[in-house]
């Protein structure tokens, strides 16, 4: 549901497709030929299952041994060869549709309703009546309004606005502009309304993005982040575990930041010192095998590697949390 005093503009079906295939779970390595394939989600009413569908195979049918047993989302994921999987009471998309209507408030903004709903899923999550799997966000906890304000707060001021754009084969992939209001993101705006306005453009996205901004900037206003890339390079980032990538890709230009608010170079500054960290502990190892003075060493270096510091400024690592969200690696 979006609030009224929010424009969905600049979308066509590709454009927004190509938008969602960007958060769509996969592996870093894995046979393709081999690889899970879709979802499976079962209805379960009485202790017993009703209703069983894939996502690629549409309904399947259930058999008697089936029906009586209680698989886990797991079970059910390992015995379809899915990639995920959610076992669903009856009746509990109903209640979680019930009290979103009961709760929300005429003058709940988009954020506002957005925690809510998530918020009763968890609720139907922790009394079982929903079954996931894999758990990627087992753990972390819903943001409350106030902090999800204070994070748009520092990425983008009043009247400011953040984009993402990616390109692909010299031309504008895709890309998503969000301009923020006192109450909130009052405007989201797709490629469609600016390819136009970018003009000619060189076939280079690291001198096209400036277009990209000009024509963003034109319609929705000043730009506080502008974050720019290929999209096969974020589609590498977002599942990469080696510490310091982002922050590689930005010093080597993969992934441009213009501008770049500081509260997005703290997770990059963090990144970079994870990296650092990391290959002085592999230089520890290669100077003392023996182990003389590496205890001594290592502890200085597993005392600076913590995330302390980071825990102060954010709640989270964001970095971290988008690769989690999408990589299916255990």
């Amino acid at each position: 549901m979006l609030s009224p005093d929010v424009r969905f503009e600049g979308f066509t079906a590709t454009d927004w497709i190509r938008v969602l295939s960007l958060f769509r779970p996969r592996r870093t390595s894995v046979d393709e030929a081999e690889r899970p394939r879709g979802g499976v989600v079962a209805v379960r009413a009485g202790g017993k299952l009703r209703k069983l569908v894939h996502t690629d195979a549409g309904r399947l049918r259930i058999d008697d041994a089936q029906r009586a047993a209680t698989l886990s989302a797991e079970e059910l994921a390992a015995s379809h060869h899915a990639s995920w999987a959610a076992v669903i009471e009856a009746g509990a998309l109903e209640a979680i549709v019930e009290r979103f209507g009961a709760r929300v408030r005429r003058g709940d903004d988009l954020i506002a309703q957005t925690l809510l709903l998530l918020q009763l899923a968890r609720e139907e999550l922790l009394v079982g009546t929903i079954d996931l799997w894999p758990a990627r966000l087992h753990g972390v906890p819903i943001p409350s309004p106030g902090v999800v304000r204070g994070t748009l707060e520092s990425l983008a001021g009043v009247g400011k606005t953040m984009v993402i754009g990616l390109f692909e084969g010299g031309e504008l992939w895709t890309s998503v502009a969000l301009r923020r209001d006192a109450r909130g993101i009052s405007l989201i705006l797709g490629p469609d309304e600016v390819r136009e306005d970018m003009g000619l453009l060189a076939g280079d996205w690291r001198r096209d993005y400036r277009h990209l901004s000009r024509a963003i900037e034109e319609r929705a206003g000043e730009l506080s982040l502008g974050c720019f890339a290929e999209a096969e390079t974020i589609r590498k980032l977002e599942v990469d575990p080696s510490p310091g990538a982002w922050a590689r890709a930005v010093a080597v230009r993969d992934v441009i930041l213009a501008p770049v608010p500081a509260a997005l170079a703290i997770p990059l500054g963090i990144d970079a010192g994870r990296a650092a960290l990391s290959a002085l502990r592999a230089i520890a190892e290669r100077i003392d095998p023996m182990g003389i003075v590496g205890p001594a060493m290592r502890a200085v270096l597993e005392r600076a590697g913590t995330d302390s510091e980071m825990a102060a400024m954010l709640p989270f690592h964001p970095l971290e949390l988008l690769r989690k969200l999408i990589s299916r690696e255990r």
